[in-house]
């Protein structure tokens, strides 16, 4: 690539990491801030953690409330979960050791309905039903993800210790704060300070978004379109493929994909989820995807959730940077786990 190039390339994808990907996470994130801040004043967080608590406490071990956050991702992004973890009206159902947990669970959900239809939408036989087992194992995968990482926290945070909030008033049980004013009122209030948080997560993710991606993008694409490197944005020396290639003996069997050029997949979604699902629409044209691998990478693009380039952002703008090691140690396993699940799933579907 040569020194030159390499800085180049640094600056040019750096800004159209800025421009085209921290721009529009921000964008997500005012928006879901708005949402979510609408949901805490009417209660809708109250009411889905007193209907879900009994369902989300033996499986995560967590509040029901924090079903709303894998909702949030799921229609949008990663992050979008973080406007959320700052409102106290939410933030008062967990213990320190289950907020960072919340990284986890988000980033398995993260673009679940973007890349859920897009998967659904390709030309390969059964895609449909494919798509809808990568979910159960994105599920399965974020189960495993998130109690492995509470694994960790339960010894660094304690298990007693509530989340700290902002408001000082001792809020009773079975009540929440709302503010003062007509429906009307409380309904603009809400969103417009909803939306002020979504700025304030969004400005906190743009640094580990720019510089850890850039590195991953170096790390994972080629030279430009005539094989030669001239700065431009998005060129790289495409090292994670080549280690993706080298292990291929042990994650083919694992995955059973179809083809070996499937293991990029996997290996780009650890930065990027667009850009694998990008990946797999150029492989099905060319027909080299089966719906086994429709299954595996959903799930795995669903888990994953270019989970690199966003989990030391996400875990710095919650106040857990600490616990940062853990959260990509357990998030990797919960993600091959939920790509092995898919596999078995897929197996077990079709022979019956």
């Amino acid at each position: 690539m040569g020194g030159i190039n390499m800085i180049k390339t640094m600056m040019n994808t750096g800004f159209d990491l800025l421009m085209n990907v921290c721009l529009y996470l921000m964008a997500i994130a005012v928006l879901a801030g708005a949402i979510s801040g609408l949901f805490s004043e009417f209660g809708v967080i109250a009411l889905v953690n007193k209907l879900l608590s009994k369902v989300m406490k033996p499986i995560y071990d967590l509040p029901g409330a924090s079903s709303l956050g894998m909702l949030n991702c799921y229609l949008s992004d990663n992050p979008a979960i973080l406007t959320l973890a700052h409102d106290d009206n939410f933030r008062r159902y967990f213990k320190k050791y289950q907020m960072p947990a919340l990284t986890n669970l988000g980033t398995a959900f993260g673009m679940g309905l973007i890349t859920t239809t897009t998967m659904m939408g390709l030309n390969v036989e059964g895609a449909v039903t494919s798509a809808l087992i990568g979910n159960l194992g994105a599920v399965i995968g974020s189960v495993v993800s998130v109690r492995l990482m509470m694994h960790a926290t339960k010894k660094m945070y304690g298990t007693t210790e509530y989340v700290e909030v902002k408001s000082t008033v001792k809020i009773p049980e079975n009540s929440r704060v709302v503010r003062e004013g007509s429906a009307g009122s409380r309904f603009i209030q809400a969103i417009l300070d909803g939306g002020k948080v979504g700025v304030d997560m969004g400005l906190s993710i743009i640094p580990g978004v720019v510089i850890i991606c850039t590195l991953v993008i170096i790390l994972t694409n080629g030279p430009g379109a005539e094989g030669v490197y001239t700065g431009s944005a998005n060129e790289g020396v495409g090292i994670l493929p080549w280690i993706g290639g080298k292990l291929s003996f042990i994650l083919n069997p694992l995955f059973g994909f179809s083809s070996p050029e499937a293991i990029a997949v996997p290996i780009t979604a650890l930065g990027s989820t667009g850009a694998a699902i990008g990946t797999v629409a150029k492989m099905a044209a060319v027909g080299k995807v089966s719906g086994n691998d429709i299954a595996v990478f959903t799930a795995i693009c669903m888990c994953w959730s270019g989970y690199i380039s966003t989990h030391i952002a996400m875990m710095d703008a919650l106040g857990t940077k600490e616990a940062t090691g853990k959260a990509l140690i357990s998030h990797t396993i919960g993600g091959l786990v939920a790509g092995f699940a898919a596999h078995i799933l897929y197996m077990l579907f079709h022979m019956f």
